[in-house]
């Protein structure tokens, strides 16, 4: 089985080459990114001794580009991270998450199309669907639930999720998406929540939170994630959308205040700014179907899935201070180009 797995050189496709690597030792797994900002290699290093693991920069949205490689190839399976995600950044420049976000999910769904591949996956986000009230605990986000977008970011992924259905629909590509909560863990870029949080505590920082720090989000470890993406790529049924959710709703408040406490830090450090234009209240997830039909279940608490979340960063201070530095940026360079001029 030789899968395809763009974006992942980000936080959950990195998680996810990792996890496929370990469970399936026999796959063949080639990572295609493109390497913007987000973007880091240091997450792979102990992927990179793999024989089975290939990694390839290139783009989404490159047409040409895109074809050769799915001729080439042949790939059974497409899982595609690759995405602009940052809220905060498609309020500043939305048009870059067009292009990523919708023409690149084009052009991989028609390269799939041409070259016969056995499943498309989709990875989005809970986000398509707007937000919920935060006096209605009872309501939660189903498959069912209409897309009602909020920002840039998630009306170019709804619009993403449109184009992989009518794939499916006018072509007959097998397609499956999952629409996620908020991911955690390890190896998550430093200007996420949880791990800005985190490095800013350490250094004594103030830690700003929007507003009064109410919006509720689900957590969801980024293991569960990724062993809920395995299911349905290989047991899931063609054209479903599947909800991924951890049942863990905590305040942004509650999670800076639990990472505080952690790390015994005193709570004078929060620092209330601005909310952020159009700011979503609450996600909630229902993953009953995914539980149904495939058995998933969440493996992580939040409060287990933090701690550990919170002691891996401790444990990996050079991942994160290189990103911060902007060091992380020179690891293609210096271990790629070497190698590519050797060959």
């Amino acid at each position: 089985m030789k899968i395809l797995v763009t974006g992942g050189a980000g936080f959950i496709g990195g998680n996810f080459v990792h996890y496929m690597l370990d469970k399936y030792p026999d796959y063949q797994i080639v990572n295609l990114d493109l390497l913007t900002y987000a973007g880091n290699l240091e997450t792979l290093k102990q992927a990179e001794a793999n024989p089975n693991y290939t990694f390839i920069k290139g783009d989404i949205s490159d047409r040409g580009f895109i074809m050769k490689l799915f001729q080439k190839e042949a790939f059974d399976i497409i899982v595609n991270f690759a995405a602009e995600s940052h809220v905060d950044r498609s309020i500043m420049n939305p048009g870059i998450f067009v292009t990523t976000n919708v023409l690149g999910t084009q052009v991989l769904l028609e390269a799939a199309k041409e070259t016969g591949v056995k499943r498309y996956h989709q990875v989005s986000t809970d986000e398509v669907y707007g937000d919920l009230p935060l006096d209605r605990p009872d309501l939660f986000f189903t498959e069912e639930t209409p897309l009602h977008t909020s920002s840039p970011y998630s009306a170019s992924k709804a619009s993403a999720d449109l184009f992989v259905l009518a794939y499916h629909r006018t072509f007959g590509l097998p397609v499956s998406i999952s629409r996620c909560s908020n991911n955690y863990g390890p190896y998550h870029f430093p200007e996420k929540m949880i791990p800005l949080m985190i490095s800013r505590a350490l250094a004594d920082e103030s830690l700003p939170v929007y507003g009064k720090g109410e919006n509720i989000r689900d957590w969801l470890h980024v293991e569960d994630h990724c062993s809920a993406i395995d299911l349905i790529i290989h047991g899931g049924n063609a054209g479903e959308v599947y909800n991924v959710g951890g049942h863990n709703e905590r305040t942004n408040l509650e999670v800076v205040k639990t990472i505080l406490r952690e790390l015994k830090k005193p709570e004078s450090l929060i620092q209330y700014v601005t909310d952020r234009p159009g700011h979503d209240r609450r996600y909630a997830i229902d993953p009953s179907k995914l539980e149904r039909e495939l058995g998933w279940k969440p493996k992580y608490h939040f409060d287990t899935g933090i701690r550990m979340t919170i002691q891996w960063y401790l444990e990996h201070e050079s991942w994160w201070k290189n990103i911060l530095s902007g060091d992380y940026k020179n690891y293609f360079s210096q271990n790629y180009r070497e190698r590519l001029e050797q060959g």
